[in-house]
């Protein structure tokens, strides 16, 4: 894994500008525990955000990346493929909502754990440097142990929280459907869950740091993870991921948005990084502007349509988990091209 066409310099501004800033949702933990509250409506204010700033946006340069992963020019017949690969992927999942509501959200559960952990693990060898990831086992590990920090942690810290979200996002197809999600809220299941987790967390980087002969990035590492626990742990669900979606995750993935791109690496060698993300906006806004669209026609066809701010954002999350299963597809294949599992 690597910076492609980035010379040491140009590297080291794509790690300021998409791996450091990332770590600033850490001390919003600290907020928290100095007891801290946030008012509830002011929670969904980063989803929100996240329609027009970094989060929708990051998977709307899908249609152009892999060619360019390749070292290619997107043509008309790659970009067609991605499309294709949305409406048929991201239409059957989205159909799937309106007739298994309560499975469809589990699958987005899985899906985003996948891939939340797999855009981690691109950070860590293609930002970061990492060198202790060296079998296919442990960086599947490191994927299950990162992904898990958004998706597991605020389940076993806010359980009240994360039903709230189930029920309001399986609730616009089938009120009570969400009944069916109990089981995941038992005390004796999230008792599992937390041991289970717990254990492959400490041994995943155990085993990285007997295998590392840099210890500074697995430092970053257990630094990384080690902090997410605790902000998931204390900051509530819905602010905690509003925050991460924005600017970890997304922003992650548009520094290696960047590194793909001939004339944002070109931007970044000169030092006009605002130059290069001008670059990612520009490539980004008409398909941002799509998604908006079809956005709104979601919100006339649900069978209940919102009638809250959490119900918006609850649309607003189904429909980015329709986008984000093809999105998964995209980025696999550009870990392949980028030798992020070998």
């Amino acid at each position: 894994m690597g910076v492609r066409q980035l010379s040491p310099t140009g590297s080291e501004r794509l790690r300021s500008t998409g791996l450091v800033p990332s770590w600033a949702v850490i001390p919003v933990a600290v907020v928290f525990l100095l007891g801290v509250s946030v008012p509830a409506s002011l929670q969904y204010l980063p989803l929100i955000v996240s329609v027009g700033l970094l989060g929708l946006p990051h998977g709307a340069v899908d249609h152009l990346a892999v060619a360019r992963a390749r070292g290619r020019e997107p043509d008309r017949r790659a970009i067609g493929r991605v499309v294709v690969l949305y409406v048929v992927v991201g239409g059957a999942y989205a159909v799937a909502w309106f007739l298994a509501p309560a499975l469809s959200f589990v699958v987005f559960i899985l899906v985003t754990w996948f891939h939340w952990g797999q855009g981690d693990l691109y950070a860590l060898g293609g930002l970061a440097g990492a060198d202790h990831l060296r079998s296919v086992p442990q960086r599947l590990a490191t994927v299950v142990v990162r992904g898990g920090l958004p998706m597991l942690v605020p389940l076993l810290a806010f359980p009240a929280w994360y039903r709230r979200v189930a029920t309001d996002l399986v609730g616009l197809f089938a009120p009570t459907a969400a009944t069916t999600l109990q089981w995941a809220f038992r005390p004796d299941v999230r008792a599992g869950l937390a041991v289970g987790y717990g254990v492959l967390a400490v041994g995943t980087l155990a085993v990285g740091f007997h295998r590392a002969d840099d210890r500074r990035p697995w430092l970053l590492d257990a630094g990384e993870t080690a902090g997410l626990v605790a902000y998931f742990a204390v900051v509530p669900p819905v602010l905690a991921i509003g925050l991460y979606f924005c600017l970890w995750h997304s922003l992650r993935h548009v520094a290696r948005l960047l590194a793909v791109d001939d004339a944002a690496v070109a931007a970044l060698e000169a030092d006009d990084i605002a130059g290069a993300f001008a670059r990612f906006a520009r490539d980004a806004a008409p398909l941002t502007l799509v998604s908006l669209v079809l956005l709104g026609g979601l919100s006339l066809v649900v069978p209940n349509r919102p009638g809250t701010v959490a119900e918006a954002v609850a649309l607003y999350l189904v429909f980015i988990a329709v986008v984000t299963l093809p999105h998964v597809v995209v980025v696999t294949v550009m870990d392949r091209e980028q030798s992020v599992w070998s």
